[in-house]
């Protein structure tokens, strides 16, 4: 998944970003209000981790303020324009009528601080199936996707692909028979600084059907639409 990080304590958001990367999601991080203003309004995302005590911040590249802002605000901002990304809300603030604001602004989940990395995500996992209606395994033909281990596997055996193919597979697989296009593709693998373009995404697409050969699952371009993950006809799984 690509993930949005918005928390202004350095220390915190540096163990959350190893974390989640090294759990093999693309990260991007934010430390006030404008900053994450700015990425999700730019940058699609498959979830947003949003404390709520922020400092206010600049404009993208200024040195933030002294002062405080509330980061329902960031969330109030994206429900406004129609944004449904799921939010799961990180913040020291437990009280009750303080939870109820924050899912009355639109927030999916919410989790008092200290937490548990772990317990993130699992709730990113539940956040993803009820967003995607996808469940923890995925499977056509030989081709598994087991979301909670993060791994791949064909014929029983664990699939090695690169971290860009499986981005791409895990995005196709999520779920399989989704019509993905490339803009959506591009988007989430994309940097700030580098964008994905369309050749360099056909190469993955490419080197992924070479690698499905025989499995009973294809990866089939929809002209003008994009690409899905279907049984290839005659293999394990197709009807």
């Amino acid at each position: 998944m690509r993930i949005l990080v918005v928390e202004d304590d350095d220390v915190l958001r540096g163990v959350m970003l190893r974390s989640l990367t090294d759990a093999g999601h693309r990260v991007d991080a934010a430390a006030s209000v404008a900053e994450a203003h700015h990425f999700w309004s730019v940058q699609p995302f498959d979830a947003v981790l949003l404390d709520l005590n922020l400092p206010q911040g600049g404009p993208p590249g200024g040195a933030l303020t002294s002062a405080t802002a509330s980061g329902l605000t960031v969330l109030r901002a994206a429900r406004a324009r129609g944004d449904r990304t799921p939010v799961l809300v990180l913040t020291a603030r437990d009280r009750t009528e303080e939870r109820i604001a924050g899912l009355d602004a639109g927030a999916d989940d919410y989790l008092g601080k200290p937490f548990d990395l772990a317990e993130v995500e699992a709730r990113l996992r539940a956040l993803a199936r009820r967003t995607l209606g996808a469940d923890d395994r995925a499977a056509v033909g030989a081709l598994v996707l087991d979301r909670r281990a993060r791994r791949f596997t064909l014929h029983g055996a664990p699939a090695e692909l690169p971290a860009r193919e499986f981005e791409v597979l895990w995005e196709l697989m999520t779920p399989p028979g989704r019509v993905v296009s490339k803009r959506t593709l591009s988007d989430k693998l994309s940097d700030f600084d580098e964008a994905l373009g369309d050749n360099a995404l056909e190469a993955f697409i490419s080197r992924l059907r070479k690698k499905l050969q025989g499995s009973g699952a294809g990866i089939r371009t929809l002209r003008g639409l994009g690409y899905m993950v279907e049984p290839e006809a005659g293999g394990p799984g197709a009807p």
